[in-house]
């Protein structure tokens, strides 16, 4: 069970690591496009730059890896179904994955071993 643990921890923690890099690389060169007025600078309803979707394609690696996250986290997706941003959606399953599975599954599996 602690392997389980921990293996779930890692896909969550890598998808997220990926997302956040090429999140950063897209809005890197997004702006740098934008300044350089290549782009006319757009704002959503929100009120916030609008960055549009590059068609960027995944690696079937980062794709795997993305669902299997998606899969582990799903249990959380009604804690955060009224936020937009997919920064803040990402962020608060991975502490809730994190929690659950990387500290409860642990702690779990420290008593099953304690007792036995």
């Amino acid at each position: 069970m602690r392997l389980a643990s921990v293996v779930i921890c890692v896909i969550t923690v890598a998808s997220f690591a990926l997302f956040a890099v090429s999140e950063t690389g897209t809005a890197s060169a997004h702006q740098q496009r934008e300044l350089n007025g290549e782009i006319p600078y757009e704002v959503n309803a929100q009120g916030t730059n609008a960055v549009s979707p590059t068609g960027e394609h995944k690696s079937s690696v980062r794709r795997a890896l993305d669902e299997a996250s998606n899969t582990i986290t799903s249990p959380f997706a009604g804690v955060v179904t009224g936020t937009h941003s997919e920064w803040t959606q990402r962020g608060v399953k991975l502490l809730l994955a994190l929690l659950l599975y990387g500290f409860g599954l642990a702690f779990i599996a420290r008593l099953i071993r304690v007792r036995v």
